[in-house]
């Protein structure tokens, strides 16, 4: 549902390249009644499926649904779906814990909440969030800054060797982050050459999801000042995160943390001391790469991430908790391998 969007659209790439995945019915609101070929012609295979109207009917009948729809539109689709059917919610309608918070941010009445689509999560009370996500039937699949800023803090969260309070997070975002409306300060005229920050003061809705995470991981109450700046790039995410550091902190430890915590991750590469990721170097690929550093002379950890927002952001993310719930091989259908950007 939502297949003629970003998410959609990479959704429908990643299922094309899928073992176990055949394409059932593909819809959408506005456009529905247009050809796919209309909005993603890099997917040949597709291009002649005619979008449906997104409704119960048409997305009865599928062992599996992906839900790209814009945020507070998913709830009231998925409370009429058969209970058999899995369904991944690619927008933020169950990922919150807090009513509370969720109706402060999307002014909606909560939906309620679904085990979490970050299966790489570390737990301050033991393990990953992998474990909650087999044999699930309702996933709700992460927002894409949030992907970038919890990967990147979570091992050192639970070990205890940086603070979950006080977090400062600027975040590089391309354009497809934004989505595919139409907004006249999102058009590429207007972001040629130039960067613009968004959602700033602590109003972006990603807010509460990153805090959550952030006390998973640690435990603690947590609070983060998040800034993310549109800057002339079509995909990828670049997360700067600045961190005050616990008691037992070194990097050397830090590190140790992060390579024990990863070691078995296939989509996660925690770089060398002294390198730092790119967003072209994920471009196109399911993976998170972490660069580690400390700021002797601010007394503060340093900690950069980057993704692609429309795989490991979002569509690969979908496709990879699937593949857990499921019982597939976590890899199933997933690159770690990027394009040249």
């Amino acid at each position: 549902a939502g297949a003629s969007g970003y998410v959609g659209g990479e959704l429908l790439r990643l299922i094309a390249a899928h073992p176990m995945l055949d394409l059932g019915h593909v819809t959408a609101n506005t456009n529905a009644g247009e050809r796919l070929g209309k909005f993603h012609p890099h997917i040949p295979e597709f291009k002649d499926r005619v979008l449906m109207e997104t409704n119960v009917e048409n997305l009865s009948g599928h062992e599996v649904v992906f839900l790209a729809l814009p945020h507070t539109k998913s709830a009231q689709l998925a409370e009429s779906m058969p209970l058999h059917t899995m369904i991944l919610d690619c927008g933020a309608d169950f990922r919150l814990q807090s009513a509370e918070a969720w109706e402060t941010y999307y002014g909606t009445p909560h939906a309620g909440t679904w085990p979490y689509g970050l299966p790489e999560l570390t737990l301050a009370d033991g393990g990953k969030l992998r474990g909650r996500l087999r044999e699930a039937r309702r996933i709700a699949v992460p927002g894409c800054n949030v992907t970038a800023v919890s990967l990147a803090l979570a091992p050192g969260l639970t070990a205890g060797l940086i603070e979950p309070e006080e977090v400062v997070s600027v975040l590089s975002v391309g354009s497809s982050g934004a989505g595919r409306a139409l907004r006249a300060d999102l058009l590429a005229s207007e972001l040629s050459g130039s960067a613009r920050a968004y959602g700033v003061g602590g109003v972006h809705r990603h807010i509460p999801e990153i805090e959550q995470n952030l006390m998973l991981a640690s435990g603690k109450n947590a609070s983060v000042s998040f800034t993310p700046v549109l800057v002339p790039m079509s995909r990828g995410i670049l997360a700067v995160n600045t961190v005050k550091i616990g008691s037992r902190f070194s990097l050397e430890y830090l590190r140790e943390i992060y390579l024990d915590a990863y070691q078995d991750e296939s989509f996660i590469q925690v770089l060398d001391e002294g390198e730092f990721p790119s967003t072209g170097a994920v471009l196109g690929s399911n993976n998170v790469q972490i660069g580690l550093s400390y700021d002797e002379h601010a007394g503060r950890a340093v900690i950069v991430s980057a993704i692609d927002n429309l795989v490991k952001g979002t569509a690969g993310a979908a496709i990879q908790s699937m593949n857990i719930a499921l019982g597939l091989t976590e890899q199933t259908g997933l690159t770690s391998v990027g394009v040249a950007p």
